[in-house]
This record gives C-alpha cells, structure tokens and sequence, in this order.
C-alpha cells in the first residue's frame, strides 16, 4: 500500500534511487510541481438535526483542503495533492489519444523514462451516482465509489488552457500498473500519472463526471477514424476541455472509445444548470439518456436495457424514492442520501471508498471516506 506524509507531518517521501534525475528533471519542468505542501483551515461547526422518524444525523466536521504539490495523507488509504500545468496532456490528445491502456502505459513511459508495465490504469465497480437542483442550495451531485480496500488519491488539476478540476485516482490500479514500484517512487511521479486515471471529478465550470461499471461480457472498443480515449483519459478530456453537458457530448461523439480492461461502462454526467446525463455504448454506438440517478445497469432503450446487477437496481429504486419524495436539498441532505445506499447497507465483501458531494453551484467539493460520514474534507475550486 502507498504511504505518504499526513498533513503536518513535516514529512517527506523518499525519491527512488532507481528513477534517473534527467528524468525527475523532465517530468518537474512539465508538471511545474515544487514542494509546496497541503494548508488546511479549520473544522466548519459540526451539524446535528433529526430526519424523518427521529433518527439522529451522524456529527459532521467538514475540514477544507488546500492541496499542496507533494502527497498528502488526510486518513489512512486517502490522500490528496496538486499538480500544475499541462503534464504532457496536449501532447497525448494531440497525437489522438490512445485506444488501450497499454497504449497509455507506453506514453507515460517515453514522458517519465519510469518503468509502468502494460498492465489497466483502470477497472470497475458497483456505484451510484445523484443529481438534484434546488432553488437555494443549487445544483447538487453526489457519486460513491464502491470497491475492496483501496489508496484513493484526490488530485486538484492546475492549467493555464483549460478548466481546473479535482478528481479521484484508485492509487492501486495505478501500483498494479507499476509492478508496486509506486511505494518508492517520488510524489511528482505519482500524481503525474495519476492525471491519467481519474475515474470521476467536477471542474471549475461546475461539470461533474463519473464512470460507472456495468457487469455485461460486451467491449466498448470503437473504431472509426476518429482520435482515440480509454475509460479514463475520456474523464481527463472532459473534465480539462468541457463546461456543460453539451460540451460534453460533443467532445466524447468526436473520440473513439475503448474501454479499460475490456470492461462494459456508463458516464454519468451533470452540470451547473442541472443537467444530468447517462451515456452508454451498445453495439459500438454512443446512446444518451437523460438521467438524474446512474448505478450499474443499462438506461438506454433496447435490448441492454435493465441489463446489470439486482443490487444496482435496489440502489437506484432508493435514490429514485429519495427524489421523489419532494422537499427542500442541501448538502447534509445528499450525504445522507448517499450513505444511505453506500456499501454498508449491501454486505458483500466492498465498501464505499469514497464518496463525493458537489456543489456544481458553488464549485465545491467533499470527500468522505470509507463510509465515514462524520468527517468530510472539501476543495473549492470557485472563487
């Protein structure tokens, strides 16, 4: 497992002796990363207020983050950093992409002279996705991440030409890739290729994506002349390049799409205006279907329809009752909502990760981790 500095530690991870300092040196004048560590500002007041039938609403502190440009642990298996500038990300989409993870793998090895077997950046998981709007609170979208044991790695994006973003990296996915060279390898290395494999975010235009998996023996493996996205270089285009839906949309009808590890995948997708959408790949074609809830089975009419887990469908029949059931939303209320379907509630082996809430409003985000709903750590990324 990947263990770094917690905030206030003074700390530093050790650079590996096996990463060759011309190639440190390339990937710092790429990144612009410096040293700078992680601020945090003190505990928001903690809540308590009664829901429904008296049930008491778990004490939250809300703790706010500014990421620094080394990895900082806010918890065990949950950490957060920033990396500055470009990192070689026109150059990947300017030469079309890649069609496989390999193909990724292959970039980031010519990028950082490190070695990163060919091996998924990316794989799936059961999860859930809200959108809501209300008139005071504005638009709300929450996602959990529902998966075995994990390093979550929560990455503030920096660029001049494009939009900043936070997004959320499975730091084992991306140790699997290194053959665990990770746990020696310096933090600029790390979050630099951790840009690469984000499997959900919200950037300062207030656009929030999220993948889903869908259990189905079916490829998106697409193939036209088009320039090429895998799972999660399709999130770090949208989340650099897109301010809306339509952006959106336009920007994923323009790829070609491959999905990572061969695994079938939905995007869930919502903006500031509250505009919520699920796109699917069914027989090599882009489908979009309008949608204020996502789990893991498929939305768009035909024959995949309902095609994916009983337990996806449980969840998505609570969210849908949730929104149904009317009333004022704030931010309690969609932690709430989200805990409610997290992994606790559907033993199986998994937890939830992480959770987000967004303000896609107010360009804000919380983390919480491993189904502690107690303590959130936010990242604002509007003015």
């Amino acid at each position: 497992m990947i263990a770094r500095k917690r905030i206030g530690s003074g700390a530093r991870a050790g650079v590996a002796a096996s990463i060759a300092a011309a190639a440190l040196a390339l990937l710092l004048a790429l990144s612009g990363c410096g040293g700078q560590a992680a601020s945090m500002e003190q505990p928001e007041p903690s809540h308590e207020r009664e829901k429904g039938g008296g049930e008491r609403v778990v004490q939250q502190a809300v703790t706010e983050v500014s990421p620094g440009h080394s990895i900082e642990e806010l918890a065990p298996g949950l950490s957060v950093t920033k990396v500055s500038g470009d990192g070689g990300l026109s150059e990947f989409f300017g030469q079309g992409g890649a069609s496989s993870d390999a193909d990724v793998v292959s970039f980031l090895e010519e990028r950082m002279a490190a070695s990163l077997p060919s091996d998924s950046l990316f794989t799936g998981a059961g999860c859930s996705t809200l959108l809501v709007k209300d008139a005071e609170a504005g638009v709300l979208f929450g996602r959990n991440f529902d998966w075995h044991g994990c390093d979550a790695l929560i990455v503030e994006h920096d660029v001049a030409d494009g939009y900043d973003s936070v997004s959320t990296v499975n730091l084992d996915f991306l140790e699997s890739a290194a053959g665990g060279a990770f746990e020696n390898m310096p933090d600029e290395v790390v979050a630099q290729a951790a840009l690469y494999a984000p499997l959900d975010g919200m950037n300062e235009a207030g656009l929030a994506v999220a993948t889903l998996m869908i259990q189905d023996s079916d490829r998106i493996e697409q193939a036209t002349d088009k320039p090429d996205l895998t799972t999660t270089t399709a999130v770090r285009l949208l989340l650099d390049t897109a301010a809306n839906v339509e952006e959106a949309l336009d920007v994923l009808a323009a790829h070609d799409l491959h999905g990572s590890m061969g695994l079938m995948v939905h995007f869930a997708i919502a903006d500031a205006e509250g505009n919520g959408v699920v796109v699917e790949y069914v027989d090599g074609e882009m489908q979009v279907v309008e949608s204020d809830v996502a789990t893991n089975f498929y939305l768009s009419d035909g024959p995949k329809k309902g095609i994916g887990t009983s337990q996806s469908h449980d969840r998505f029949a609570a969210l849908r009752g949730l929104l149904d059931s009317g009333g004022p939303w704030d931010e309690q209320r969609l932690r709430d909502a989200m805990e409610s379907v997290s992994k606790k509630n559907y033993p199986d082996g998994e937890t939830t990760e992480w959770t987000m809430a967004c303000n896609l409003t107010a360009k804000d985000v919380v983390y919480y981790h491993r189904e502690d709903y107690g303590q959130g750590w936010k990242i604002r990324l509007g003015n």
